[in-house]
C-alpha cells in the first residue's frame, strides 16, 4: 500500500482508505461482527486511514472504529470524523461554539480517544464559508486539544475553493469518480498549491462503478440507494453521484471493455488515484471480503493514456449533461 502526505499534517496515509459510511446506516442491513471484519481486514491490507461521521448510525460508525482498534496493536489509523449533520435544520447560526463543542465531545466519546485527528464540517450551508468565525471557532478547539486538525465536506466544487482560502482547513472531502470529474478542472491545481489534502469521497458512485447493477437490481428500504433516488433524504449527488441509474448502468457498459482482468470496482479507484492531487480516496465495504478487494486496488498498475482518454470521451458524451454544472 503505498502513502501519500496529509496535505499540512506532513502524516503519510494510504491512498486507499476507508469509509465508513456503509457500517453506520443508510446501506441496508450490515451485521456488526461483518463491520468489525471489514475494518480489521482493512487494517491488515496497510490502510491507515479511516474516514466516518457522528451521524452515521447515529454514533454506530464511530463505535464500531473505537470498538476495531481497542484490539489493535501498534500505530493507530488516522481516524477523520465529520460534525454538522446533527442539526434539525442546517443553518450557519447552529455551528455554534456550544454545538461544535458537543459535537466534538461526543465524537472524543464514541472514538475513545483523547484527541480527534480530524473534524470535517459535514456539507454545511454554503454560507457558512463567508463566516470566518466558525473556522475561528475550530481554532480554539484546536487549542484546547479536542481536535488535531480540522476540514470541510463539501457538495460543490465552489465550496470547496472557497474553503482553502482558509489557512487552517488541511483537507476537503468531495466527490470524486469517474462519473464526477469536474474537481480535475480547477481545484485540484488549487488544492495542491495550498498543500490542503483531498479526500475523494463516493469514489465507487454509490457502487455504480462495480459494475455489478442491473436495472431490475432492487436495493433495500433502509438503503438511500433506494430512498434518496431524487434527494428525498439529502443531496441528490451523494447517491450514484447523482446520475440517473440508467444513464449510469448504460455508462459502465461503455467503460466494461476497458477494465481488462480487474475487477470493475478496483479500475475505478485506480482511476482516482492517477490524481496526484488526490491524498486518499474512501471506498466503503461491508465485509472483509469487499475490504480485501478495496485495498488491492492500490496494486493495480497505472491506467494508459489511451484508457484515461476514452473514460474521459464517456464521461463527457454521457455523464456531463447531467451532473457537470450541478455540482
Amino acid at each position: 500500500m503505498r502513502s501519500r502526505e496529509f496535505g499540512p499534517t506532513k502524516r503519510l496515509v494510504s491512498e486507499i482508505g476507508f469509509g465508513a459510511w456503509a457500517i453506520g446506516a443508510n446501506w441496508g442491513h450490515v451485521d456488526e461482527n461483518d463491520a468489525i471484519a471489514a475494518l480489521n481486514e482493512t487494517l491488515d491490507r496497510g490502510v491507515t486511514f479511516i474516514d466516518t461521521a457522528d451521524v452515521y448510525g447515529d454514533g454506530l460508525s464511530e463505535r464500531l472504529i473505537a470498538r476495531a482498534l481497542k484490539g489493535r496493536a501498534g500505530q493507530k489509523p488516522f481516524v477523520a470524523t465529520k460534525a454538522g449533520r446533527r442539526l434539525p435544520k442546517q443553518e450557519v447560526s447552529g455551528y455554534s461554539t456550544a454545538n461544535l463543542t458537543t459535537w466534538v465531545d461526543r465524537s472524543l466519546k464514541n472514538l475513545e480517544v483523547e484527541t480527534l485527528d480530524l473534524v470535517q464540517l459535514h456539507c454545511p450551508p454554503t454560507d457558512l464559508y463567508y463566516q470566518p468565525e466558525v473556522f475561528e471557532r475550530l481554532e480554539d478547539l484546536v487549542k484546547q486539544g479536542k481536535i488535531r486538525n480540522y476540514g470541510v465536506s463539501v457538495e460543490r466544487v465552489e465550496e470547496a475553493i472557497k474553503a482553502v482560502e482558509f489557512p487552517g482547513v488541511a483537507s476537503v472531502q468531495i466527490i470524486f469518480n469517474i462519473f464526477r470529474q469536474r474537481p480535475a478542472e480547477t481545484f485540484f491545481a488549487l488544492a495542491k498549491h495550498k498543500q490542503v489534502a483531498i479526500i475523494a469521497r463516493v469514489p465507487l458512485a454509490s457502487g455504480l462503478l462495480s459494475g455489478k447493477f442491473r436495472p431490475d437490481t432492487r436495493f433495500e428500504a433502509s438503503d438511500h440507494r433506494q430512498f434518496n433516488r431524487k434527494g428525498e433524504a439529502f443531496d441528490v449527488g451523494e447517491t450514484f453521484s447523482g446520475v440517473p441509474y440508467e444513464v449510469g448502468l448504460a455508462a459502465v457498459e461503455k467503460i466494461r471493455p476497458l477494465v481488462g482482468d480487474a475487477a470493475m470496482a478496483q479500475f475505478a479507484l485506480r482511476w482516482i488515484l492517477m490524481f496526484d492531487a488526490v491524498t486518499v480516496a474512501i471506498p466503503g465495504a461491508r465485509n472483509a471480503t469487499q475490504a480485501r478487494s478495496n485495498a488491492a486496488a492500490a496494486e493495480l498498475p497505472a491506467l494508459g493514456p489511451e484508457t484515461m482518454a476514452e473514460l474521459k470521451t464517456i464521461y463527457d458524451r454521457d455523464i456531463k449533461p447531467h451532473v457537470h454544472q450541478r455540482w
